[in-house]
C-alpha cells in the first residue's frame, strides 16, 4: 500500500494492535483517528491508499464516513471492521463504497491483503 494507512476506531486499544498488526506485515500506517468527523480530517490531510474503519463511532456510522472517503479526489480503499459480524451489515454491505468487511476477530494481514488483491 504506497500511500499508507489510516485506522480508525473508537478503542486506542484496537487501534495499537491494528496498528502492530499491520506493521509486521508491512504496511506504514500513516494515522489514526478516533471518530467520524477526526477520520475525514484526517483522510483528506493525509491521503491514505487504505482505511481501516469501524463501522460503529461516537459522532457517526462508518458507511456515511466509507461515502464521505469516496467523494475525495483520491479515494482510499476503505475496509469496515466492526465486533459484530458479517451477517449483521448484510444489508448495507452491497450498497456500501467500501471494499470489504472484516469482523475484528478475524483481522489479519492475509484477510486485508485478500481484499486488496
Amino acid at each position: 500500500m504506497a500511500r499508507g494507512v489510516l485506522i480508525v476506531d473508537d478503542h486506542a486499544g484496537f487501534r495499537a494492535s491494528a496498528r502492530a498488526l499491520l506493521e509486521a506485515a508491512g504496511h506504514q500506517v500513516v494515522g489514526e483517528a478516533g471518530g467520524a468527523r477526526a477520520a475525514v480530517d484526517a483522510a483528506e490531510r493525509l491521503r491514505p491508499g487504505l482505511v481501516l474503519l469501524d463501522v460503529q463511532l461516537p459522532d457517526g456510522d462508518g458507511f456515511d464516513v466509507a461515502s464521505a472517503l469516496a467523494r475525495l479526489p483520491e479515494p482510499p480503499v476503505v475496509v469496515l471492521v466492526s465486533v459484530r459480524d458479517r451477517a449483521s451489515y448484510r444489508r448495507r454491505l452491497p450498497d456500501s463504497p467500501a471494499r470489504g468487511f472484516i469482523p475484528k476477530d478475524r483481522l489479519t494481514p492475509a484477510a486485508v491483503a485478500a481484499l486488496l488483491a
